[in-house]
Order: structure tokens, then C-alpha cells, then sequence
């Protein structure tokens, strides 16, 4: 039979009720004559209490312990969708990442799925089983520790699932009902989309998207899965959500597609370093090595031989970038007057594979912002994409004027 994958949410499962109301879609795609994977998160704000306990527990933890507690919470979620299929006559049974067996590296809290034999599971479907409940989130290390994948590694499970069984399609089931122009609640303007090309996703993913975890979009580029976005709490009809897809399937051909942003930004900028050979590799080898995840980059014109760097990262890395700049300065490696941080920035970006072919973008962008009265501190484009750090008081003007300027609204 066909393999259908079905990624529940913490929210579309929060509760007995909710994940009776996702086992009822899961039996309609069962009597359409689908084998069905169920990939499950844990219960919505599960997660965050068993990681409270763990940092209360012990706040410099084993990094193994960590995960064999916060994957519970899928276990859980696993064990009570498969009595629910059971109750409601659905041959099913639930799997943990080890029991599949889902393979990942060593690397805990953050670890990377790299093989899911279908073995195991397409037997037991050979012998009747309509519907594997998986636990999402984790996997297992080839140590035999329980890995977890990071937040919204569910949807990199679902995804995987997918890639490794050949399923006709990933259905990832969430609290919205589909992919949007914008963000509803900045934007009362923003339109869902029928459809939009995995590089767009991928995009908006990064910069702020909250609706598919960006790993998850990665992969399904990879291997052509076709995502579908849907919501729990709506009746689905067969065009239902978003289709997430590749590029050739989408007809919509207008510049842009969506407007994202980011509010937990900060501009780091080092002043006066030594213009020479080889510096950016000294600043932000070290910004690698601590973790920093930096964004854009903007070096000044030198002078005197010395010039002004500055780079994009999230708030909540700024200590880290700091601390890491300090030292490199402190072994030598370079050199500078002052940092300064500036915390209190936001990202704005436009995205739409159309700017490949359309001219025009960049131009409409800025003459909107400034129209507005917002100043642009930095720029950062790709050949689908322009970002700008604006001051975070702007934020939300910044997301509405480009949306209307656009014209996302309308169907193209």
C-alpha cells in the first residue's frame, strides 16, 4: 500500500480530546487505503517543563541525561495516540527512535538523523499494521544513547520518514493552516499561500518563519518530498494548507512571495581593526568556534589602513560574541579599538525566487522603508532574498508597508 507520513504538533496533541481529533484524520487517510507513519511531538509546553527540571536538576547536566528526559515527552504522546488507533479498531502500535531504529550522530541535544532502516516497520505493516505512531524528536547515537534532535526536530523526523519509505507526501499538522505572506497578526493583509517552492521555504525558515523548522525543509529539497502545511482544528478538503514543492510546480510567478522577520537581532560592530590579509577569517573563526550564528556582514571602506566590521547575530548569542572577540584579542590575533552592540535591532526580509528573473525589487524595498522614515543600518541580499537591520521599534511598519507594497495580497 501507499505510505502516507502525518507529523502531529505539540499544540494538535496537547491533550486526550486533541489527539483523539488527530487520530480521526489519521482513519480517514487509513480507509483511503494508506499504510500511515504518525510522527508526534510532545505535548504542547511538555517539552520546556521536563528541560525546566532538568536545568533545576542540575544545571551543568550530562548532555545524555538531558535527552533520555526531555524525549520522554514523545514517548508519551506515542503511547496514547496508538491506544486511541487501537480503540477506534486501527491495527497501530508506537515505536521510540531506538525501537525503529532512527540513526543519528553522537552530537546531543543537536544531533543529525543519518540512516532509518525501514526494515522493522515494513514488516509489521506486511503483517497488518495500518498505522506506526513514532515518537519525533529523537533518535539513537551509535553508542546506543537517545539523541534528540533540537526544537522542532519532530518535523526533521516526519521529513526523514518520509525520504526513507518513499510516502506519497509529508502532512505536518500545526496550529496554523498553511504557509502565509507574512505573519497574520502583524499583517491583517496576509494571504495563504496554495503553494511555495522549497527554496522560499528555506528562506523564510531562517529568517523567522516559525512554521517548518529549517533542517526539515533541507531535507525535503533534498530528497523531492512533497510537505503539505495543515492545520489540527480546521476541516481539510483535498487542497487544503500549503504545498511546499519544487519550484516548477508553482505557478504563482510574482517577485516576491513573503515578507519575514526577526525581532531577537543584534548589530555587533568592531571599530578600527587592522585592514590586512586574512582578517575575517581571524574575527570570525573564533565566532565559529563559540557557537555564534552570524548573518550579515559589512565591512567598511579602510583607511589609514584600518577599518570597521560589522556582522549580524541573535540577541541571545551577544555575550558569546564578545567574549570570544575578547579573547582574540587577548592572543593577538586581532586587533581593535571597541565593540559595540547594538540590541535593539530587527530583521525585515523580502523573499521570492522571482527576483531571478524580476528587476526592481531592491528599489521598490528601500524607497518603501524610507517613505516610512526608517533608516537601514545593514543590508544583506542572496540571489531569492533582501534583508535589512532596521531599529525594532520599526518592526512591524517595516513588515506591513512591504506587504502592501508588493501587493501580497492579491493572487498573482
Amino acid at each position: 500500500m501507499p505510505v502516507l507520513v502525518m507529523k502531529f504538533g505539540g499544540t494538535s496533541v496537547a491533550n486526550p480530546d486533541r489527539i483523539r481529533r488527530a487520530a480521526k484524520r489519521v482513519g480517514v487517510e487509513v480507509a483511503k487505503g494508506y499504510d500511515v507513519i504518525v510522527i508526534v511531538s510532545a505535548m504542547s509546553g511538555k517539552t520546556n517543563e521536563l528541560v525546566g527540571w532538568v536545568n533545576e536538576t542540575s544545571p551543568l547536566y550530562d548532555a545524555r541525561e538531558y535527552d533520555a528526559v526531555v524525549s520522554s515527552g514523545e514517548n508519551v504522546t506515542a503511547g496514547l495516540m496508538a491506544l486511541t488507533l487501537q480503540e477506534m479498531d486501527i491495527p497501530a502500535r508506537s515505536w521510540q527512535g531506538w525501537q525503529v531504529p532512527v540513526k543519528t550522530t553522537s552530537a546531543h541535544a543537536s544531533a543529525r538523523i543519518e540512516d532509518i532502516p525501514p526494515a522493522n516497520i515494513e514488516a509489521k505493516f506486511a503483517e497488518g499494521m495500518r498505522v506506526a505512531v513514532v515518537a519525533g524528536f529523537q533518535g539513537i547515537s551509535p553508542e546506543g544513547r537517545i539523541t534528540t534532535l533540537g526544537r522542532g526536530g519532530s518535523d526533521t523526523t516526519a521529513v526523514a520518514f518520509a525520504a526513507a519509505f518513499k510516502a506519497e507526501r509529508c502532512d505536518i499538522y500545526t496550529d496554523v493552516d498553511g504557509v502565509y505572506t507574512t505573519d497574520p497578526r502583524i499583517s491583517s493583509k496576509a494571504r495563504k499561500l496554495d503553494k511555495i517552492a522549497f527554496e522560499e521555504m528555506l528562506e523564510l525558515a531562517s529568517l523567522g518563519a516559525k512554521v517548518l523548522q529549517t533542517r526539515s525543509v533541507e531535507l525535503a529539497m533534498r530528497y523531492k518530498v512533497k510537505l503539505r502545511v495543515l492545520s489540527s482544528f480546521e476541516e481539510q478538503s483535498d487542497d487544503a494548507g500549503t504545498l511546499v514543492c519544487d519550484e516548477e510546480e508553482v505557478m504563482e510567478n510574482r517577485p516576491v512571495s513573503g515578507i519575514a522577520y526577526s525581532r531577537d537581532e543584534a548589530k555587533m560592530t568592531l571599530l578600527s581593526v587592522a585592514d590586512r590579509p586574512g582578517i575575517a577569517a581571524a574575527i570570525f573563526g573564533p565566532l565559529s568556534e563559540a557557537g555564534i550564528n552570524v548573518d550579515m556582514i559589512i565591512q567598511n571602506i579602510a583607511e589609514d589602513g584600518r577599518t570597521d566590521m560589522t556582522f549580524s547575530c541573535p540577541v541571545d548569542q551577544v555575550k558569546r560574541a564578545e567574549k570570544a572577540m575578547e579573547n582574540a584579542k587577548e592572543s593577538g590575533e586581532i586587533n581593535y579599538h571597541n565593540l559595540v552592540a547594538d540590541t535593539d535591532v530587527a530583521k525585515v526580509s523580502a523573499v521570492g525566487i522571482g527576483m531571478r528573473s524580476q528587476s526592481g525589487v531592491a528599489a521598490t524595498m528601500f524607497k518603501t522603508l524610507s517613505d516610512e522614515g526608517i533608516n537601514i543600518k545593514v543590508i544583506a541580499t542572496s540571489e531569492i532574498k533582501i534583508s535589512v537591520l532596521i531599529d525594532r521599534k520599526y518592526m512591524e511598519l517595516a513588515v506591513q508597508a512591504l506587504h502592501d507594497a508588493f501587493e501580497l495580497e492579491k493572487q498573482a
